[in-house]
């Protein structure tokens, strides 16, 4: 199994994922270049190998000639998402024989306003993909419209169904909409849990990451009478090399 990714650099341990991943959130934050597609390919590996479903959401609307070698294996399922019938009828299709899904999504199909909620938002928190399908979403592009275009984006995290805390981040050369210490606390709550402050890392020490080196944060699996402790770790991952 494809469970080590990479290495600790603060000790001699292999980065290894774990199972529990398979049902917990997962954050790769950084700007280009910094290894966040390196890092996707090496967990969808992993989720592929647990025999679990995955939907991938392109928000950069990417055509299928222009997504990456390394996502086209035997289990790439290009779609391409539209409001129409035959769009529907694809994709239940892919999701009935339980396929591995690549979606190229346009951002502007979310709802611009407070109480609308779009098909979009809708069509991806289905009960039969949140019940069986591991989620990657990549490539939000126009990060300025963060508060408007993309708020119908972020009711439908918050109401994620099976929304579940402790999760894991791995996080490198933010863009600056994430040094605002609103969003800062919207993740933290979304991916680890609950944070002590709305600093919870620092966006200036993470700029100076070189590819592929991520602050990686988890919090700890054995229960406690409050919250679960957070472990945070600087790390690289290995560079993805596609399997012949």
């Amino acid at each position: 199994m494809r469970d080590t990714i990479g290495k600790y650099l603060d000790t001699i341990d292999e980065l290894k994922l774990e199972k529990r991943m398979l049902c917990h959130n997962t954050l790769i934050l950084g700007e280009q270049g910094s290894g966040k597609t390196n890092l996707a390919c090496k967990i969808r590996n992993y989720v592929i190998d647990n025999d679990v479903p995955t939907l991938y959401m392109d928000f950069a609307n990417s055509h299928e000639e222009d997504v990456e070698l390394r996502y086209k294996d035997e289990h790439f399922n290009y779609i391409r998402f539209e409001e129409s019938e035959a769009f529907d009828t694809e994709l239940a299709k892919l999701i009935q024989e339980r396929k591995h899904i690549y979606m190229a999504v346009d951002p502007q199909y979310f709802a611009n306003k407070r109480d609308e909620r779009s098909k979009l938002s809708k069509i991806i928190s289905q009960k039969d993909l949140l019940d069986n399908y591991y989620y990657f979403f990549h490539d939000i592009e126009n990060l300025n419209g963060f508060y408007t275009q993309f708020e119908d984006f972020l009711l439908y995290m918050l109401s994620f169904a099976n929304l579940q805390k402790y999760g894991f981040t791995f996080l490198a050369q933010p863009h600056e909409t994430f040094e605002n210490p609103h969003l800062k606390l919207l993740f933290s709550f979304l991916f680890l849990g609950k944070c002590s402050n709305a600093n919870y890392y620092n966006t200036a020490i993470l700029k100076t990451l070189k590819k592929n080196k991520f602050l990686y944060q988890y919090r700890t699996a054995y229960p406690t009478l409050l919250f679960n402790e957070i472990i945070s770790s600087m790390v690289k991952v290995d560079e993805y090399v596609p399997e012949l």
